[in-house]
């Protein structure tokens, strides 16, 4: 079974051409425009991983991190947080909404990619100890 990510970011282009890359190499990914509508979807699709940014256009990246925190069944599913806002402040609220990584706007998709490895790795390790 193929892993999935889920994509919450309302940029077109950005979301299209990370899409394309993460089907590339085999995800399957799917994508919401705004917050409210990335907790439905984190809900449905129970993501291997969720790719979110902070700016959008209902709530927050931060607010939407810590709905998706409260589900049981997504509670440690890794969330690397995406965004122009590279403040430290932007940092550390991501980090303490349950945000297991940062990366910063513009990026190299191949960082991304790493990152979404790592964690999804790190995550099936543990199911395993389990």
């Amino acid at each position: 079974m193929p892993r999935s990510v889920l994509i919450v970011d309302d940029e077109p282009r950005i979301t299209a051409a990370l899409m394309t890359r993460l089907e590339s190499v085999g995800y399957e990914v799917y994508h919401a425009i705004n917050g409210l509508a990335g907790i439905e979807a984190a809900a449905l699709y129970e993501p291997d991983l969720i790719l979110l940014d902070i700016r959008l256009p209902d709530i927050d990246g931060y607010e939407t991190c810590t709905r998706i925190r409260r589900m049981p069944r997504l509670a440690q599913s890794p969330i690397i947080f995406l965004s122009a806002n590279v403040q430290d402040e932007a940092v550390l609220r991501a980090e303490a909404a349950g945000g297991d990584r940062f990366i910063s706007k513009p990026y190299e998709s191949s960082v991304v990619l790493d990152a979404i490895e790592e964690l999804i790795d790190r995550g099936s390790r543990e199911e395993c100890r389990a």
